[in-house]
């Protein structure tokens, strides 16, 4: 089908414009839960789905990460393999990649709407939904030996729960996010992801806690068998510490994700079609270069020397003491002279928690993401204010209004702060201040065209 590329933005956008995604919309006006619209859309597709085998993965944190390592890792051992994750940080066709190859092309993109296009009007679809179809129909069109599967949010309701029997269900963390959707307890929000169990399908957990180990084991009772990532004797455990230091997904959080991806290989290794992964060495290759062979960007990722610039997309109060943490030991470590935070936060996280958990000797620059779920960053910097003078600290925090502004005043800070240090006379081995964007996946999106 020929095309221009004003007429494939403009298609594009318009899917984006009439059937919300919460990329671009409030959370309330494009989350639609149910599988009753995605399995007649699949049917109408021709049952896609059923074409190709999967592993489904649910979580708070981490499934976007272990996604991307399990996919190279089955791709580097030689299997055809696709990934769908969600959002996108850059192009829209993020969401559907199939390896060897790589994003779904624009032409496949242009014509599968074009042509759906009167159905997703007719039965109202969601953007998700949309995006989903487009994913499994276009990985049944590739022949994938097996595709790895995100959820977009819980798993229960989740539109990807249309997969029949998957080889494998993972699960890599519980935390409190989306608690209006899926619930307040951790055992509540357990029970939804456990939502992906299949009948006869091995799952597995990334993370055990008191909290939900009980809720995971009855929901797998009798009815498929269950693992703990945690708890298993990894074939390749003995070697997680160097590989994660090989690791080019960076960031010390990767630890629990690398230890769920080696329990998965473990497992599917014991499964029929997947004697690839009999070859240690190509699956370690797979999992080290991630994220330069699948193009996963915005984990712990370093986007400029000079300045020191680092972008995560932790966005919860899991995420991010992780991150944080991180981030105030190099600081007390000395691989950094200065911290710069670039943050900005969707209204409906629990700000309140994250508070506490900002490093104390950082200098804040709050932002607010070109999307309507963002909370402006004026509140953001009102809520800090507050919050320092409740436990006597002194900010040292400013309020900007885009992304863009928010970076640039970050590097002219970091600058600043750096020819200071030259000019001391005790800076014997100067060290680069340091530039922290985060807090948001918009946030991240904006400030990665930047660099």
């Amino acid at each position: 089908m020929d095309f221009t590329e004003k007429e494939y933005n403009a298609l594009v956008e318009d899917i984006f414009r009439r059937f919300p995604s919460v990329q671009k919309s409030a959370f309330q006006d494009a989350y639609k839960p149910g599988l009753g619209q995605m399995d007649l859309f699949d049917e109408a597709l021709g049952r896609p789905s059923r074409a190709f085998r999967s592993i489904h993965i649910a979580g708070t944190n981490g499934k976007g990460s272990v996604s991307h390592m399990l996919a190279s890792a089955l791709s580097t051992a030689g299997m055809k393999t696709g990934l769908y994750t969600s959002p996108h940080l850059l192009d829209f066709r993020e969401r559907a990649r199939c390896f060897p190859g790589g994003l779904v092309p624009k032409d496949y993109v242009f014509g599968f709407l074009t042509r759906w296009k009167p159905y997703f009007e007719e039965h109202r679809l969601s953007f998700f939904e949309i995006t989903t179809g487009l994913a499994f129909r276009y990985f049944a069109d590739c022949g994938v030996d097996v595709a790895v599967v995100e959820t977009g949010l819980g798993g229960r309701l989740d539109s990807t729960n249309i997969l029949p029997s998957p080889e494998l269900t993972v699960i890599t963390s519980i935390g409190l996010d989306h608690c209006d959707i899926l619930g307040h307890t951790l055992g509540e929000i357990a029970a939804e992801k456990a939502g992906i169990f299949k009948d006869g399908t091995p799952a597995l957990i990334g993370e055990s806690n008191p909290e939900t180990d009980s809720v995971f084991e009855e929901t797998a009772w009798m009815r498929c068998p269950i693992s703990f990532a945690d708890r298993m004797e990894l074939s390749l455990g003995y070697r997680s510490a160097e590989i994660l230091r090989s690791m080019d997904l960076r960031g010390e959080y990767q630890m629990n994700n690398l230890r769920t991806v080696l329990a998965a290989v473990d497992i599917l290794k014991k499964r029929p079609g997947f004697e690839p992964l009999q070859n240690d060495t190509a699956v370690l290759d797979g999992i080290v270069h991630a994220a330069g062979r699948t193009g996963l960007r915005g984990r712990w990722e370093k986007v400029s020397d000079l300045p020191y610039v680092i972008c995560d997309i932790g966005h919860n109060p899991p995420a991010l003491k992780y991150n944080f943490a991180q981030l105030q030991r190099m600081l007390s470590e000395g691989e950094c002279s200065s911290l710069l935070i670039v943050y900005g936060v969707m209204a409906d996280k629990d700000l309140d928690s994250i508070l506490p958990l900002m490093p104390a000797d950082a200098t804040y620059i709050f932002t607010t993401p070109d999307t309507p779920r963002a909370l402006p960053s004026e509140e953001i910097l009102s809520r800090y204010n507050a919050f320092c003078a409740s436990i006597g600290r002194s900010p040292r925090a400013y309020s900007s209004g885009s992304v863009r502004e928010a970076v640039n005043m970050a590097i002219t800070l970091a600058r600043n702060y750096s020819e200071q240090l030259d000019r001391s006379a005790s800076a014997s081995k100067p060290v680069p201040a340091l530039i922290y964007i985060g807090g948001s996946t918009f946030v991240v999106a904006d400030a990665l065209p930047l660099f």
